[in-house]
Parts: C-alpha cells; structure tokens; sequence
C-alpha cells in the first residue's frame, strides 16, 4: 500500500509522542513517602526502651523550646551570612554567629532548588520529586504527614507572613495570614514591606507559638541583576535589621524559669552566578542556617559552620517542640540543638528519629533488614534498652555516662545510615512504562527515519504482507505474555497494568503489526543496499554527500556523546565544536563550486544560468534592495558574480568570528558558569556608556537585517518598538540615554514594555492577514502574500524577542539575524542544499545558540524576571510564556527562520517545507530517544536529577512543539497537493 510521506511521517511522528508521553508517565517518581494521607500521632510513639523490665514510657521528652519564630530569607546563601562577606552585610547576624548564643550551618538544600519543593522539604523532611518543578507555579494543598499540621494539632498557634506558596500549601492552619506574590520578580521593596510592616504589634503580642517570615526580595533581585548586584547588600542589611528587632522582641519578653525562644534564620535555596537557582551547583544547595536561642552555650569565638542536609531541620524543630516527626521525613536530628538537654532526653530523641526512619524505610525498600542502618539502630536500641537499666536502678557511675555516650554515637551512625539510604531512594520509578516507551521510542526512530527523511514522495508500507505474517502472531503472543508476567510479579503498581485487558491486547496487536511493517521495509532498504542499486537508490531519495556524512556523524556523536555526564554538564561545547566544523565544511563545498566553476565555465554555464533564473524573483522581492536586480551587469561597482563569490566566501569565515565573539559574550555549562565574561563586564556600572552604544548598534543592526521583507506599516511598527525596546532597557536602569550621563531613575519599564508589545501585536497582525488573504487569493498573488506573512510574523518574533533579551545579549540577536541573511542568500540558495542538509544545519545553529545567550542544561538558567516584562502583578499565562520564550529564543528563532526559507523554496521544491519540518521533528526525537536510554539505565543516581531532568524536559518539549509544527505543515501541504489535483 503506498502512501504519502507526509502521512507515513506524521504516524511516526504520533509514534513518537505516545513513547515520550509513556516514558515521562514513569519517570516522574511517587517521592519515597509511606502513605500520603498517613498523619504520625503521640499514641504511635515507641516506648523508651528497657532492658529485663516492662515497657516503659512512651512519652516524649518536655519541649526545648517555647516560642519559635522563623525567618526563611529566600536565596539566603551561605556566603551571604557567613566569612567576611557577612560581616558587612549582616554585622548583627555575623556578632550573634562569633560571639553569641547560636549554632549556625551550612544547610544543603538538594535539587530541584525551587520555592515550593524546598518548602516542602522543611516541613516535611522528605525530599520532592522533580514534578514539583512545574507544581510550583501552581502548588496544591499539602496532604502528606508536616510538620505544620502536628503543630496544629498540638493545639500550637501560629502566624504566617510571606511568600503566599505558605498559604497554597497550607491553606487552613494559621491563624493569622498575609501573603505576597512570589512570581513578580520586578518588586523587590514592597514585597518585603508587606511582611514587616506586622512585626511591630505581632511581637508584642503573647497570643501565638510559631511565627514564620519569609522575605522575597533578596530572591527577586537575583533574578533580575544577580548576586554581585549593588542592591543585594541594603537588602542583606533590611534583612539584618529585621533580626535585629526580632531577636530584641524575643530576648524583652524572656522570663525565669520558662522555656527559651528559639529563632531561625534561614534559607530555602541559594542562588548562581547568574542570580537564577533550581540546579545543583554550590551556590544554589548550599544556604545559610542560624539558630539562635538562650539554651545554646555562648560562643567564645568565631567557629566554622558545620554541614547539615536542610531536610535535616524537620526532625530537629519537630522534636524540640515536642512534636512527633512527620512519617516521611529522612532527615535526622542536629545533635548541637539538644547538647544541653540532659542525657536521658537526648538519648530519646535520637531513638524516636531512628524509629520513625526504620519504619519509613521498611516501607520504601523490599528488603529492609539488609539495609546497614537497620541493624545499627537494631544495635544502638539494645544498648540504649541497658543504658537506661543502668539509669532506673540509679547508677550514678562514670560507667553510665561513657555507656550513654556510646550509645549516642551508634544512634548518630545508624541515623546517617539510614537517612542516606532513604536520600538514595529518590522514588519509586514505574519502570515497566519507563522501558515501553524506550522502546517505542527507539524502534520507531531508527526503523521508519530513513523512509521519513527520503525524498520520496510515496512511500510503500506493506501492511497486509506484515498482518499475515508469522513473526506478527509470535510477536503478540511474546508481548502479551511480558506483560502478563509484569503485571503478575510486579511488586508496586503500574501504570500499563491498570489499564483494561482488551485495551491492552489491541495496543499488543497495533504495536506487533506496526513493528512487522518497520522491519519489512527496513529488510528492503538494506537489500537494496546489499545490490548497490544506486539508481534506485537515488530515486528514493539516497545519496550521500561529504556534506551529508558530516551532518550525519555530527547528531549520532552528538547523541553518543550524552552518555557521559561531563558532556552533558557541558553540552555548548559540543555544539560549538560541531557548527566551527560545519563552517568549514560550508566553505569547503563554497571553494569548490566557485573556483570549479572558473575552471570549466562551460561545463555548468547552463545549469547555473537555469538556476539563477529560478532564483532571481525570489531574490528581488527579499534580499535585493528595491528596483535593484541582483544579476544586471550594468549596476555601478563591478561584476555582481564576482562580488556574490567573494561574499559566499567571506560568509562561513564571518560565521565563525561571529560564533567566537559570542563565546566570550556569556560563560555557560555547569564548571565554568562562575568564570568572568563580557556579560559580567559590560554590566559592570563603570561600563555602562559600552552597554548603551553596543545596545543601540545591534538594534540598528537588527532594524536593517529585517526590515526589507516586511511592508512599509511594519517596516514604521518595527523601528518604532526597537526604539521602545532601548527606552525600555534605559528605563530599568541597563543603558542610558546620551543626555541622561548617568543620572536617570530606575522604574520597572511597565509603560515602556507595553509600547513595544503594540506594536508586536501589529506586526502579528498584519503578518497574520496576509497569510489568511493567501488562502483565497489566486494562484499568482497567494505566494507572495504567503511569504511575506510568514517574514512578518517573523518580525514580530524578533522584535518581542529583543524586548526580552537583556542589553548585553542583544548582540547574540543581531548575530542570529545576521548569520542567517548570509547564509540564505549565500549558501543555502547557492550552493542548492536541499531541505533535510538546510534543516539539520538550522538545527544545529538553534542548539548552538541557545548556548550563546548564556543557558545551560541546569533549570537555574531560566530567567524567571523576563516573564514580568511590562506586567505590573502576577499574571500566570502571560509570565509563563514569556519566561519560555526568552529562555528557547535560539531555538525558536532558527526553526521559525527555517518555515520562513523552506516556504520560500516551495516554489522550486514543492516538497521542501513539509520534508524540512520532518526531518526537524525526527532530529528533536534523536537526543530524547538518548536521554530516555541514560535515565532509564541511571534511575538510582542522584545526579539525573540535577542534570538528566531539566535537559531531558527540554529535549522532550522541543520534540512535541516540532512535532506539532510538523503535523499542522503536512497537513497544510497534503490539502494543498490535493487542492491543486485536476
């Protein structure tokens, strides 16, 4: 049965999407929980163990403290507060950290470092799955065992100010309440003001037992100018007023003979060289940890902080309120926080922390007395049961307090035991839809790519000779029985094992029949192979060019080279390796068609002239300046071939020095990101004269490289909005003005922004009209509505995307422009590549860069402030879309430049705009298809989390956006093709 390839493509395009969307099902783990719903209870507790006697007692030991109240600054981190940088920007904090009644620590959040999950994780101890990344815009209501709710119902009272994810997660256990919008990165003053403006008549007040603060603005500030930003020290100094007056409040109203106050200073996750966070490097997991309290041994002098897990503050609050810990917590107790508390007491609390961690790890592990915690705590509550023997009978022995301390230490050891097995355990993985979808995705791309990317324009799919088949019915028969097996043996549930029988069985008897028809015409490919049948070969669609090889090997060892962490840390530097060779490659092929052609002009003189007549409207109406026709000899400076060879040579030499000036622009990976670069230093305020004038010229650039495929009305809306877009820069305070010398004031831009999105809309408009008016205008006049509808929108693009685009990135704008008008009339048109050569090569300069402007594969490169662009509060559609657009510009630019060109080229290909976004959507589905290989094989490594998720989230994003950009094109193309049948 022979059908299009448009339709064949768009199957295994669907394919695609289903493995993904199979694979992704199970990789997002159920985090290591015993029961969502579960709640840890007084009446649960163990009894205190005793050797030779009765049970004893299963109460806790009275509370430590009080009062607590915690200051959560958000991105708090750790070299903020402590070393010499703290001491000028928190001196308080840092003579309460030397010579006071504290204990400080440098507590390691662990990925995601995102608002939501690590407030999870304080008030849980558990650690969140990567999900809880895209659940912090939107957070639920906690359900799971916290530590806020066993406060509650310990009749506590509490108070809350702050961050309004508190109120999302907790939206019923504080008495008194007032959020701040966390997602308008903008304000970074009144966010704040809003929180202390209660602590004057809260802290006079003797009506609550927790007070909990959480201060956004130091956050916020990272976002928009990073941690070297002159506003983060007089934010650190509000921060450490605000502990000031607090720590005064606390210490007025302490009385003899009651519990202390406890404060807690604290973060929820740092911040990187770039002010983002979300990834694993030390600046965004290590954060600052203060406990200030009377009960605490005054220092003497300045001390070292120690190294805590953050998780590990639960257990420590939970039990010195006299709290149960919450069932899910891995963490364990801070033994600094009980040193004074007697023996007896500590020796319990360490007890009920192994006992809630044992039993949380028999839960979480099949084989639970293997692990080597179990049987340390097994050990330590022997001894502690003939410790406290000793205790009862009244031994008063050194016997008794060296015991006790060897208790201590086989508790402590079987408490890191247990808690970095239970870390370990990130999840629970449902593996059988992991590997399904492996495979689906697997199969699929390396059996149907090469009829998807032949030039065919039918391809031949044996379905009924693959249906009567014997491997069809082995193959249901061995499908059906793995999964009878799985679902029968397997010890969680799983996804694929819930679904009904007869489902199951027509998606065996699908994908059996699909795989048989793969197979079949993959035999057929490789025995037309083995034959070395060229000529049959070439009508598919099959010959192989040094320029084809080398696009090739590039994306396989791209591919392979993910299977190292190193090279995924530092992908960009694959990426510009691969685009340095393919500009050579480039100007291999320009040398030899120009210098080849001087050689022997008679040989080609007539299929140039032929081309060249295919090519001179299209050129006339986009890259040659009006009334002016690119090949008439009798134009003023020279010979126009002559000066086109010497420009098609000069293009891949340009590329390069553009690429390499773009390397210096911005220092990107996960080793390096900290290195300075031009970025830092043109953001610099004794640079910001360089700033300006380099703004200004690549918005002049980018004006002249667009302009000319647009109408008069969008040539005036684009001028007009970049000179919004400078007026916007100038307005937050990034570039001046000349006049201005230095002195303007900073605003948020919001007036300024909205010009420029007018006119964006404008622009999309009008663009937007020509491509309906194509649709029903005639055969003659719909081409050219259609191609300038499409460089419109185009426009559009570039210009909102300059808006977003920091000054000092504007540059990598006007470079991405200026690469591509080069290269389209020089190189591609020129040299004549076809659609796949021209797609693969728009591929690789979209990853190239995405790299430029500064990204990585660590979720900390998204700029959150971008998505706040021109908004005055926070709007969750709007801020979400921009936040995705300034991220992916690269990308998105590159693959909306290659519809533009491939349209273009419709004309001499009919084939090549549809063919093209093929071949875009199949190479998207390659680095997922290895990503999804890697975290299946590495699912019990933390460091999927860190590096793996976020890229592997990018990737498969990337493949369904092409892949519905390639479904919408090949539909377009088939109602073309059957519109213009006779």
């Amino acid at each position: 049965m022979k059908i299009r390839t448009s339709v064949f493509t768009s199957f295994i395009m669907m394919a695609q999407v289903l493995g993904i969307a199979l694979f992704l099902r199970g990789f997002f783990p159920v985090p290591v929980k015993s029961s969502v719903s579960a709640k840890n209870k007084l009446s649960d507790l163990p009894a205190e163990p005793l050797t030779g006697g009765p049970h004893n007692s299963s109460r806790l030991p009275d509370p430590l403290f009080k009062r607590v109240v915690i200051m959560l600054v958000d991105a708090l981190r750790e070299d903020f507060v402590f070393g010499p940088n703290g001491r000028g920007n928190m001196p308080y904090t840092s003579h309460l950290v030397e010579r006071g009644s504290t204990h400080s620590f440098v507590a390691k959040a662990r990925p995601p470092t995102v608002t939501m999950p690590r407030i999870k994780a304080l008030t849980t101890g558990s650690i969140p799955g990567f999900i809880d990344v895209v659940m912090n815009l939107n957070s639920p209501a906690l359900l799971e065992d916290n530590l806020l709710w066993q406060a509650q119902a310990a009749g506590k009272r509490m108070i809350f100010y702050g961050d309004d994810t508190w109120l999302r997660l907790f939206p019923k256990l504080f008495m008194e309440r007032d959020g701040t919008t966390s997602f308008f990165v903008s304000d970074y003053t009144e966010v704040d003001n809003n929180v202390t403006r209660h602590l004057d008549s809260t802290l006079k007040r003797d009506d609550w037992d927790v007070l909990i603060l959480h201060y956004l603005g130091l956050d916020h500030i990272g976002h928009v100018s990073g941690p070297r930003s002159p506003l983060v020290r007089p934010k650190l100094l509000e921060m450490d007023d605000v502990l000031k007056k607090i720590h005064g409040a606390l210490v007025s109203k302490e009385t003899e003979g009651a519990p202390p106050y406890l404060l807690v200073l604290c973060g929820d996750h740092g911040m990187s060289e770039t002010g983002s966070h979300g990834g694993s490097s030390e600046p965004e997991v290590n954060t600052a940890l203060v406990l200030v309290s009377p009960a605490f041994r005054r220092k003497v002098g300045m001390e070292t902080p120690s190294v805590v897990e953050q998780v590990d503050l639960h257990p420590t609050l939970a039990l010195a309120l006299g709290l149960p810990i919450s069932l899910n917590s891995v963490g364990r107790l801070i033994p600094a926080v009980v040193q004074e508390a007697p023996l007896r007491d500590r020796l319990r609390f360490l007890h009920l922390n192994g006992h809630q961690l044992s039993c949380l790890l028999g839960a979480s592990v099949a084989e639970p007395h293997r692990e080597v915690g179990v049987e340390q705590f097994r050990v330590a509550e022997k001894a502690h049961g003939g410790w406290m023997k000793l205790y009862l009978e009244g031994n008063t022995s050194e016997v008794l307090g060296n015991m006790g301390k060897k208790v201590l230490r086989q508790y402590l050891e079987a408490l890191a035991s247990m808690s970095s097995a239970l870390s370990r355990q990130l999840g629970k993985y449902d593996m059988y839809s992991m590997v399904a979808g492996m495979v689906i995705l697997l199969l699929v791309l390396l059996l149907a790519m090469p009829e998807a990317l032949s030039g065919a324009a039918l391809v031949d799919v044996p379905v009924l000779q693959a249906l009567l088949s014997l491997p069809f019915y082995l193959l249901c028969l061995l499908l059906a029985s793995v999964h009878v097996l799985v679902c029968t043996s397997a010890g969680s549930a799983c996804y694929l094992c819930s679904l009904s029988w007869g489902l199951v069985f027509t998606a065996v008897a699908f994908a059996s029949a699909t795989f048989c028809v793969l197979v079949s015409m993959a035999t057929r490919l490789l025995v037309l192979l083995n034959k070395q049948d060229r000529s049959h070969l070439s009508s598919l669609g099959w010959s192989l060019s040094e320029l084809d090889i080398l696009l090739l090997a590039g994306t396989v060892g791209h591919t392979l080279s993910l299977a190292a962490s190193s090279f995924v840390e530092e992908e960009h530097q694959t990426w510009y390796f691969l685009l340095n060779t393919l500009c050579l490659a480039v100007f291999q092929d320009v040398c030899r068609k120009y210098f080849r052609e001087q050689r022997r002009p008679g040989a080609i003189g007539e299929n140039r002239e032929h081309h060249e007549e295919e090519e001179e409207e299209e050129e006339r109406f986009f890259l040659s300046p009006k009334g002016r026709r690119p090949s008439d000899p009798s134009q003023p400076g020279g010979d126009p071939r002559s000066r086109e060879k010497w420009l098609a040579l000069a293009t891949p030499p340009l590329t390069l020095a553009c690429c390499r000036l773009l390397r210096t622009l911005n220092q990107t990976g996960v080793q390096w990101a900290h290195l300075p670069d031009m970025g830092h230093w043109l953001n610099s305020s004794e640079h910001r004269a360089v700033l300006s004038l380099l703004a200004a010229l690549s918005l002049v650039l980018v004006y002249f490289l667009i302009q000319r495929r647009c109408s008069w009305v969008s040539r005036i809306a684009l001028a007009l909005g970049l000179v919004g877009v400078y007026s916007y820069r100038a307005a937050v305070g990034n570039v001046w003005f000349p006049w201005q010398h230095g002195s303007q004031s900073v605003s948020k831009g919001t007036v300024e922004a909205r010009f420029v999105y007018v006119f964006v809309l404008g622009i999309l408009f009008s663009g937007s009209k020509d491509l309906l008016r194509s649709q029903i205008a005639a055969a003659a006049a719909a081409a050219p509505l259609k191609r300038r509808g499409l460089w419109e929108i185009y426009s559009g693009l570039v210009l909102l995307v300059a808006l977003l685009f920091r000054a000092h990135n504007l540059p990598v704008l006007c470079c991405c422009l200026l690469v591509q008008s080069l290269m389209a009339r020089f190189i591609w048109r020129k040299l004549h590549y076809d659609a796949a050569q021209t797609t693969i090569m728009h591929y690789w300069f979209g990853q190239a860069f995405f790299y430029f402007q500064g990204n990585s594969n660590n979720i900390g490169t998204v700029d959150v402030s971008v998505g706040f662009v021109g908004l005055e509060s926070y709007v969750e559609g709007p801020a979400i879309f921009l936040t995705a657009l300034g991220t992916y510009a690269g990308p998105l630019l590159w693959a909306c430049h290659l519809v533009c060109y491939l349209n273009s080229e419709s004309l001499r290909t009919p084939v090549a705009l549809g063919h093209g976004c093929y071949v875009l959507a199949l190479l998207r589905s390659v680095p997922v298809a290895a990503y999804v290989v890697l975290v299946t094989a590495l699912r019990y490594h933390l460091f999927i989390w860190s590096v793996f998720s976020p890229k592997l989230l990018y990737e498969a994003a990337h493949a369904l956006l092409a892949t519905v950009l390639c479904l919408f094109l090949g539909a377009m193309e088939t109602a073309q093709a059957d519109a213009a049948r006779p």
